[in-house]
């Protein structure tokens, strides 16, 4: 049913079920969900969890994913997705916008929204994808200060930090961040852009107990490896942050071109989600059933 309906919300904060998702056997997948409607796709697909991007959100805004967004603008995206879904999120928070209260003042909103784990980054503003180059990091301490803040701040939200060490300070720095993360707080650690199974594997090897979350990006410093593959590496999470907003905008783009073509949408018609599927998505009927003054709709046909 809906979010509307309140006898179908669930009864447990978000935090408490993202974390025992967590808990259970196996690797837990969160695939990227853009938007409510891509969320509720993941969730029909069988996905118990989903993965809000910041570089989705942002460029389904139009704007580089370089730190622009605020608080309330990611809000509104926790909210349209946790709404549609119901399903824990996960929410990339970048740096925390801020120092210390901007962190804590985050995570109060966040959670708020109905988040259920937040992951927050070592890096320094103007912030970069993590598979960039010459991204500038915040001293350990620093960032320390901020886990511990996020702590502080949280209910039931599942604190993760991400370290993006690797890349300019190697293994044995992106190891000895995570463990002074984990000591200020972290319930999890992401290791951002790993570029081998090797170092995959070592960095879990040398996070022994700690709850593990990797990044499968498309068209970035890590090759492709399978769920089942970052689980046995030692990992517990993994996420797939941008690719439902990937292949939306690439049927865009081949729509639009086909359009200004011909100045028809006739051609795509057979790759365009009907509006019966549409519908059947959103719980169209549900929600006329919540209002008896509404007469049921019924769908046109198109001979073609």
């Amino acid at each position: 049913m809906t979010y509307l309906v309140g006898a179908d919300c669930p009864n447990l904060p978000a935090g408490q079920r993202f974390r025992a998702l967590l808990e259970r056997p196996g690797i837990l997948r969160l695939p990227g969900a853009h938007n409510g409607q891509a969320g509720l796709q993941a969730k029909d697909a069988g996905f118990e969890a989903l993965y809000l991007s910041g570089a989705a959100m942002t460029a389904s805004m139009g704007l580089p994913d370089l730190g622009i967004i605020t608080i309330d603008q990611v809000a509104f995206f926790i909210r349209q997705i946790v709404h549609a879904t119901g399903l824990p999120l996960l929410v990339d928070g970048d740096t925390g916008y801020g120092e210390i209260l901007n962190v804590m003042n985050m995570v109060r909103v966040f959670e708020d929204a109905g988040a259920g784990a937040v992951h927050l980054e070592d890096q320094l503003l103007p912030k970069k994808c993590g598979h960039l180059n010459d991204k500038k990091l915040a001293s350990a301490h620093d960032m320390a200060m901020k886990v511990d803040a996020a702590r502080r701040a949280s209910r039931d939200i599942v604190i993760i930090a991400r370290t993006d060490a690797a890349a300019s300070e190697g293994i044995d720095g992106a190891v000895a961040r995570a463990k002074a993360y984990v000591a200020a707080g972290a319930d999890a650690i992401f290791p951002e852009a790993l570029t081998t199974a090797d170092m995959f594997r070592e960095f879990a090897r040398r996070m022994p107990g700690v709850k593990l979350l990797a990044n499968m990006t498309e068209f970035g410093r890590t090759p492709f490896f399978t769920a089942s593959e970052f689980e046995s590496m030692g990992y517990s999470m993994v996420i797939w942050p941008v690719s439902s907003l990937r292949v939306a905008n690439k049927a865009q783009a081949e729509l639009y071109a086909t359009l200004k073509r011909y100045d028809s949408t006739e051609g795509m018609v057979d790759r365009m989600q009907t509006r019966e599927e549409l519908y059947r998505t959103l719980r169209y009927h549900e929600y006329e059933a919540l209002d008896r003054g509404i007469v049921e709709t019924v769908l046109p046909t198109i001979d073609r």
